[in-house]
């Protein structure tokens, strides 16, 4: 596997390449004039070898992986030559890149949710793929389609055929996707980023089985990711990406060992380090929480109970004052409902206490003033920040709400002093959302925050949408105005690493349920519970001990 022309060649000698990338260019036309996406990228890929095209976020992976099978809009112009068991990908008429795509290459996007049809069955969609490129009687691709989902561990496959999207869940969907994408046994398989939306132990489980059926029917696979960690352990070779360029290349093993560029050097050490000292045991309590429920009503019936689903089942906590509890655990195990009936966005049972004021039963007005002193950043920093208005707007609605004698003048000069605060030039409040990176929105989301001066920030997912190397420049953003101002987090995720580089407690969850709590090098040096052992073994994918099924 080659990716310029100081790269080293790592293909098998004996093997002739199964593809061969040899310098291609993306532009896209755009108003203002035409931008490279992808500059003279050179790679190959042998029969049977798994290879990693790693980079941050705009490096330009996905774009190269687009161009090779033309999925790119018309506004893009590909160059140069992407041979694949000697022909031209980026040459071939539609027709032909048409019997090339599902059957000899296919794909696996990140978002299973977005790349199925939410109007047609699990089955229909799969048997699709063969029908397109198979001649097949109606009994032999029904069975085929049940083999495949039972080939990628959907349980009950007999029945799964006949459910829809929606009525999976992430892993499952993602199972779905790589059914459709085995269903011709391809030469090449092109996985783009995809694990990314998964839990930690659905990562590992899927990554797990990629590698069993890859080394089932002997294809090749180009795996796209900006998480290293996944690369040291999946793949055989790798590339990396950065503005469109590949500038280093070689085995797994080489690069890992001795990287030769910088930028490799960075991607490699971006890993949150360290720990969060524990706060003292006379620290005065900022919350309480104590036997907190919420249910769900899943269907409503006029003459019986209606049906319910307990989504938080009696959880008890307090933090302290300058504390970070940490809570994990999977997908559906209540983390983000806990976090939001504590933030009294959701009703509940149970009672809540912060800063000695029952929450319970406080009217909206009462509120209100409590709600400046506690804040929330979610997940999605460009979901979450209106488009409509520029940065200085949005980190002063929340002054304009709470504290509405303040002058602009006022608001303006606290705009500067908490972008500043947050590492931001302040000259860009007049910027909107859409123009700045995914690490800047999520620092413009902390600053909104921030200018209210709370007392406690409950942090759900906030840097699982973001490259590896930005997450490390975040966690080290929220330690250091933990720091300062002495704010209390409870802090949600299901990345375990930023997890114990950021919290002194930890409270592991499933089913709505706390199953394991304690201090942090506790919970990951010693855990009790076989789940939380789990997690911590998906978390640092030990491939070798994870059950495909």
């Amino acid at each position: 596997m080659t990716t310029s022309s100081n790269a080293t060649n790592t293909s098998s000698a004996h093997s002739a390449p199964l593809l061969e990338v040899n310098g291609v260019n993306v532009d896209f036309s755009l108003p203002k004039g035409d931008v490279r996406a992808v500059d003279n990228i050179r790679f190959s890929i042998a029969k049977g070898e798994i290879m990693a095209l790693v980079g941050e976020s705009g490096s330009g992976k996905s774009v190269t992986s687009n161009a090779l099978i033309q999925l790119l809009p018309e506004l893009a112009k590909v160059s140069g030559e992407a041979l694949f068991e000697g022909r031209n990908l980026l040459t071939m008429s539609a027709s032909e890149i048409r019997k090339i795509r599902g059957n000899d290459i296919s794909m696996i996007f990140q978002e299973p949710m977005t790349s199925l049809n939410p109007m047609l069955r699990i089955g229909k969609q799969v048997s699709e793929v063969i029908l397109k490129h198979r001649k097949a009687s109606g009994d032999a691709v029904n069975k085929r389609v049940i083999t495949l989902l039972e080939q990628v561990g959907i349980p009950e496959p007999e029945k799964r055929v006949k459910s829809y999207p929606h009525e999976l869940s992430g892993g499952q969907r993602q199972r779905v996707m790589i059914a459709m994408a085995l269903a011709c046994e391809p030469k090449l398989l092109i996985a783009d980023e995809p694990t990314t939306a998964l839990d930690v132990t659905v990562q590992a489980q899927i990554l797990a089985l990629l590698k069993e059926l890859q080394q089932e029917i002997g294809m090749s696979i180009l795996f796209i990711t900006h998480d290293l960690n996944l690369v040291k352990r999946f793949a055989d070779s790798v590339c990396v990406m950065r503005h469109g360029k590949g500038i280093e290349a070689g085995s797994v093993a080489e690069v890992f060992a001795a990287p030769k560029e910088e930028y490799t050097r960075m991607l490699l050490a971006s890993t949150p380090k360290g720990s969060k000292a524990q706060v003292a045991d006379d620290s005065p309590v900022v919350l309480e929480a104590d036997d907190v429920k919420v249910s769900f009503t899943t269907k409503k019936h006029w003459f019986r109970a209606d049906e319910k689903f307990d989504a938080v089942r009696g959880i008890s906590l307090e933090v302290k004052r300058g504390q970070t509890i940490g809570i994990v655990g999977e997908s559906g195990s209540g983390k983000s409902t806990l976090g939001r009936a504590i933030l009294q966005l959701l009703e509940s049972e149970g009672r809540i206490v912060f800063d000695g004021t029952d929450l319970a039963g406080l009217s909206t007005s009462e509120m209100r003033p409590v709600r400046s002193k506690m804040q929330v950043i979610f997940q999605d920093p460009y979901g979450s920040l209106s488009p409509r208005l520029n940065v200085g707007e949005i980190i002063s609605e929340g002054l304009k709400v709470h504290y509405p004698e303040l002058s602009r003048k006022e608001r303006q000069r606290r705009v500067v002093e908490v972008l500043e605060e947050v590492a931001l030039d302040p000259r860009m409040a007049s910027r909107y959302p859409h123009e700045f990176s995914g690490g800047q929105r999520q620092r413009i989301a902390i600053a909104r925050a921030l200018i209210l001066k709370p007392e406690f920030l409950l942090l759900d997912e906030p840097t699982s949408a973001l490259d590896r190397s930005v997450q490390v420049r975040v966690v080290e953003l929220l330690r250091e105005v933990q720091r300062k101002y002495g704010l209390t987090y409870v802090f949600i995720s299901h990345d375990l690493a930023v997890v114990r580089a950021l919290a002194d407690h930890v409270l592991v969850m499933k089913q709505g349920e706390v199953v394991e709590q304690g201090a942090t090098e506790q919970i990951f040096s010693a855990p009790k519970e076989p789940y939380t052992r789990a997690l911590i073994d998906a978390a640092f994918l030990n491939l070798e001990d994870v059950d495909v099924a």
